[in-house]
């Protein structure tokens, strides 16, 4: 992250900065963040507030912003609670305030919002089944976009009354997709509640009553293109697996091997 992710912070604007993060790099790209918006533009404790939720034995100190670790790839209570706190900060963001989102690999599983009555134990429950499934990673982020209060561009709704919201990820999902990246909490999800119900299906996940009522709830639709909501939201990808791949063969190549490129995706 402290090499990726400066060119891409924007300058501060009047109001709080609030900075959430969540996946395997979210603690470190919260304090890269931290630091730079602190030694590049002078801002303090009274500017610069957040939360970055990182995989247990991930976490990093960011002045500023509160590190919570979690589960990873089974979510648990402690991911619930960080995630019920970047929930109400993201809604308490206001006209001057901009929100800064840090997504990484593993976002899907710190961010752990259970929609409806699905409780914790449901959930991991159908993240352990999708998981045994072998179910790509696509099919996963489907799944748990509509079982979800924050995934799916809900976070971008809670954070609709802020000045801008903008999404600085590093990819680790075939193809780049923002939607599929962290499940996709800032951006329009083009996927449907009939194609979770068919996934599950097709994979056979055995699911909770909870869990079938949401699936088959018209209302829990995840927002789609056109969304108000993300009408000033920005997303960018800072890195991706071509670029750490990239990197592997010139320090192979160096070191006097010839790599052979098979591709990213």
């Amino acid at each position: 992250p402290d090499t990726c992710l400066p060119a891409h912070l924007p300058p501060p604007t009047p109001g709080r900065l609030i900075i959430l993060g969540a996946g395997k790099a979210g603690g470190s790209m919260a304090a890269v963040a931290s630091r730079f918006y602190r030694e590049q533009h002078g801002l303090g404790d009274d500017r610069i507030v957040g939360l970055a939720v990182a995989r247990h034995g991930y976490g990093q100190d960011a002045p500023g912003i509160r590190m919570v670790e979690a589960g990873h790839p089974v979510p648990d209570e402690a991911g619930i609670a960080a995630t019920r706190e970047a929930l109400a900060m993201a809604t308490a963001a206001g006209p001057d305030d901009e929100v800064l989102v840090l997504l990484s690999g593993g976002g899907s599983a710190n961010w752990i919002a259970p929609a409806g009555d699905l409780t914790l134990a449901e959930k991991q429950a159908i993240t352990r089944a999708m998981l045994r499934s072998g179910a790509p990673i696509g099919e996963i982020n489907t799944v748990r976009k509509h079982l979800s209060r924050i995934k799916g561009g809900r976070l971008a709704v809670a954070a609709r009354n802020a000045r801008s919201i903008l999404t600085l990820a590093i990819s680790d999902v075939p193809f780049d997709d923002p939607a599929v990246i962290a499940s996709g909490p800032t951006v329009p999800d083009p996927s449907t509640l009939a194609e979770s119900r068919a996934i599950c299906e097709r994979r056979g996940i055995p699911l909770p009553e909870t869990a079938i009522r949401l699936l088959n709830d018209p209302l829990n639709e995840t927002p789609k293109a056109g969304d108000p909501a993300f009408a000033r939201a920005e997303y960018r990808i800072v890195a991706r697996p071509i670029d750490a791949l990239e990197a592997a063969a010139a320090a192979a190549k160096a070191a006097g091997y010839e790599p052979v490129m098979l591709g990213a995706d």
